[in-house]
C-alpha cells in the first residue's frame, strides 16, 4: 500500500528527527555582505540576513576622501579640488580684493574732484591713511625753546622700546623742539655689593650732560607714555608745571606728588639746587623735591580744562613682573622724611662710562652710560649686600 498522506506530509521534527534533506543547501543561502573594514561588533548574537524574511542590507559607499578628495572640503566643493587648491584660490581672491580697493578708492578721489568741476591734482592718493612720520625734521618755526627729555633708566628695555618712538610722535606732533637722553644707570660693585637705583641722581647727571642746546627739562618716567595731545610741554616760563598731575595719573593722587613727569626750565631747576643724591631705591625724592620748589619761592602749575582723566596715560609698569627696590636700610627710613638742604645738582658724584647716539623705531635718543658714586659714610643704604 501507498504511504498514507499523513506520514508523506509529515514534518520532520515531529517523530523526533532531523532530516537535512529537508533543510536548504548551503549553496543556495545568501552569503552575508561583509563589514567594511572600521566597523566593529561585539557579541555573536547580532541577526544574520536570511533570504526572504529581510531585506538586503544597504550598500556601504566610499567616503568623499577616497576619490581623492579632502574631509576638510565642503560638500558644495568638487571632490577633486585638494587643500592646496582652496589656499591658492583664496590668495588670488585676496590679491584681487586688495586690487579693487586700491583702484577703487583712487578712482573715488577723481571723482569727488571732477563732481567739483575741478581737476584732480596730481596722482590720486590711495584710501589707507599715511602711516605717521618717524623721522620729523625740527623747524625753527616750531618756537625758540628746545626740550630735553630726562629719563632714568634701568634694565626696562621692553619698556624703552616702547617710550621712545612714542614720545617723538607725541612731541613732534606738538611742534615741541626736543631730544631724548636716556639715563642708564651701569651696574657696578663696590666692596662686594650692588648699587642701588638713584633716579635722583641720574636726572643731576643728565641735566649736567644735556648741554646748552636745550633750556628746559621733562623728568620723565619711562613707563608712562601721555595719551592726550591736549596736553602742554611747552616751555614752563611761570614755573614748574606738573604734567602728571593728581587729578590725571592713574597710581597716585595726593596733593604734593610731583613726580612721574614734570617739565622746568633750565633756570628753576639751578635755583632748587636740582635733587637729593641721598635716596638710594625706590620712591621720596619727588616728595622731598616738591619741598625744594616750595622752599625756592615757585609756584607750581598743572593742567587744566583735560577731561581724560585716569585714561590720560598709559602706565606700562607690571608690578608682577618688576619688582620695587623698596627696602629702607639702616636709618634710611628716618632720613627719608628729612629735607636735604646741602646736597643736589651742585655735590651729585658721577662718570660717564659712554654715549652713544641711537634710533628706536625710527626715534633718535642719546643713552648715556653712567656710574654713580656711593658714599658709604653719608649714605650706607646706597649698596646691596
Amino acid at each position: 500500500m501507498f504511504p498514507s498522506r499523513r506520514k508523506a506530509a509529515q514534518l520532520p521534527w515531529e517523530d523526533g528527527r532531523w532530516d537535512i534533506s529537508s533543510c536548504p543547501s548551503p549553496r543556495s543561502l545568501p552569503r552575508p555582505q561583509q563589514e567594511p573594514r572600521g566597523r566593529i561588533y561585539r557579541g555573536s548574537s547580532l541577526p544574520r540576513p536570511i533570504a526572504g524574511l529581510a531585506s538586503a542590507p544597504p550598500q556601504w559607499k566610499p567616503p568623499p576622501h577616497d576619490n581623492g578628495g579632502s574631509r576638510l572640503i565642503p560638500s558644495g566643493l568638487p571632490r577633486k579640488c585638494s587643500v592646496f587648491h582652496l589656499f591658492v584660490g583664496c590668495l588670488l581672491l585676496g590679491f584681487l580684493s586688495l586690487l579693487w580697493l586700491q583702484l577703487s578708492c583712487s578712482g573715488d578721489v577723481a571723482w569727488a574732484a571732477r563732481g567739483q568741476g575741478q581737476e584732480a591734482p596730481g596722482p590720486s592718493r590711495a584710501c589707507p591713511p599715511e602711516p605717521p612720520r618717524e623721522h620729523w625734521e625740527e623747524d625753527e618755526s616750531w618756537g625758540p625753546h628746545r626740550l630735553a627729555v630726562l629719563v632714568p633708566f634701568r634694565e626696562r628695555f621692553e619698556e624703552l622700546l616702547v617710550f621712545v618712538p612714542h614720545m617723538h610722535r607725541f612731541l613732534s606732533k606738538k611742534k615741541i623742539q626736543h631730544h631724548i637722553y636716556v639715563l642708564n644707570q651701569v651696574d657696578h660693585f663696590s666692596f662686594g655689593a650692588l648699587h642701588r637705583f638713584n633716579r635722583a641722581a641720574l636726572i643731576n647727571a643728565g641735566f649736567l650732560e644735556s648741554g646748552n642746546s636745550t633750556d628746559y627739562i621733562a623728568m620723565h618716567d619711562v613707563d608712562l607714555l601721555p595719551l592726550n595731545e591736549e596736553l602742554d610741554y611747552g616751555f614752563p616760563e611761570a614755573g614748574p608745571f606738573h604734567v602728571a598731575s593728581p587729578e590725571l595719573h592713574p597710581l597716585y593722587h595726593y596733593k604734593t606728588y610731583v613726580g612721574g613727569i614734570l617739565l622746568l626750565s633750565k633756570q628753576h631747576y639751578q635755583l632748587c639746587n636740582g635733587m637729593s643724591n641721598r635716596f638710594w631705591g625706590w620712591g621720596r625724592e619727588d616728595d622731598e623735591f616738591y619741598r625744594r620748589i616750595k622752599g625756592a619761592g615757585l609756584q607750581l602749575f598743572r593742567p587744566s580744562g583735560i577731561t581724560t582723566g585716569y585714561k590720560t596715560f598709559r602706565h606700562l609698569h607690571d608690578p608682577a613682573w618688576r619688582k620695587r627696590d623698596q627696602k629702607r636700610i639702616a636709618a634710611q627710613k628716618q632720613e627719608q622724611f628729612k629735607v636735604d638742604r646741602e646736597g643736589g645738582l651742585s655735590t651729585v658724584k658721577y662718570r660717564v662710562d659712554s654715549r652713544t647716539a641711537l634710533s628706536v623705531g625710527g626715534a633718535p635718543c642719546t643713552v648715556l652710560n653712567i656710574l654713580l658714586d656711593c658714599d658709604k659714610a653719608a649714605t650706607p643704604w646706597c649698596t646691596f649686600s
